[in-house]
Parts: structure tokens; sequence; C-alpha cells
């Protein structure tokens, strides 16, 4: 259960992180468009410059300028289209593979009292596994050292 838990934390964090790009890089890379009968409004880089240029102006420091930013580079229709789409795509995948681990987590459509019992048949299978090994630890000593003994026994014979 813990592994499914994982990768659905797994897909989680790289649903964010697609997110957090793409989001970023449409921001920064999107052509400029204005919907008809709408008023030309700055765009969130130029915003964000004359805000920054406005908090340097007030400021008195004489602390150099963080305004180093290069400037957008702009995309065509056609990238910016295909970049969406791209985006849409893989936010449906990763979607569909969260809801697939979701709909596989043991115990999603069963009782409290079944997961119980289930949990201590699981506990049973492995004491018994963990005997097993144990066994087997035993066994492969034995073995070792009867090697040993032989090949210290050709040794004396020499």
């Amino acid at each position: 259960m813990a592994d499914i838990l994982t990768q659905v934390q797994d897909e989680m964090d790289m649903l964010l992180f697609m997110m957090q790009s793409h989001f970023t890089y449409i921001k920064d890379k999107a052509p400029p468009s204005i919907p008809p009968g709408q008023p030309e409004v700055d765009s969130f880089n130029e915003r964000e410059a004359k805000t920054a240029a406005e908090n340097q102006a007030t400021q008195t420091s004489t602390e150099p300028s963080q305004l180093t930013q290069a400037p957008p580079i702009l995309l065509t229709q056609e990238e910016f289209q295909s970049t969406i789409k791209e985006f849409a795509r893989d936010m449906v995948l990763k979607q569909q593979q969260i809801e697939y681990l979701i709909a596989n987590l043991p115990g999603a459509n069963t009782s409290e009292e079944e997961q119980i019992a289930r949990m201590k048949q699981l506990e049973g299978q492995l004491e018994e596994l963990e005997t097993e090994r144990l066994q087997a630890v035993k066994e492969k000593d034995m073995l070792r050292n009867k090697v040993e003994e032989k090949i210290m026994g050709v040794g004396r014979m020499r």
C-alpha cells in the first residue's frame, strides 16, 4: 500500500512540476493577443518591471538594479497552440495515471473489518517468510562452514 501511495505522491509532484513549468513557459513566451473589444493592458512582465522600477525609485538605497532580465521570447500563434495542446495532453495523462493509482489502492472497496482481517493474514504470511529466511540464513552459514573446512583440509594436505 505504501508503494502505491508513494506512486500517487510522485505522480502528484510530477503533475505540479509540469503545471508550474508549463505556466511559466506560457507566461514568458505566449504571443500577445487582445480579445476584440477589450482595452490593451500591460503584459505580466511589463507590469512586474513597472512595479519593480517604481519600488526601486522609492527606495533610497544604492543597491544595483535587479531588473536585468532578458526580454521574453515571443512564440508564433502555431507554436503557442501546439504548446497548449501538449500541456493539455500531459495534464490529462497525469490525471488518468493518478486516477488509476487511486482506484488500485488496496482496501478502497472493502470494509474496515475486511482490511483488518487482510492485514492479519499478511502479517501471518510475513512471519512465515521471516522464519523461512532465518532457516535459510542458518543453512547458508552451515554450508559456508563446511566449505571452509574442506578448503582448510585441502590446504593441510599439501
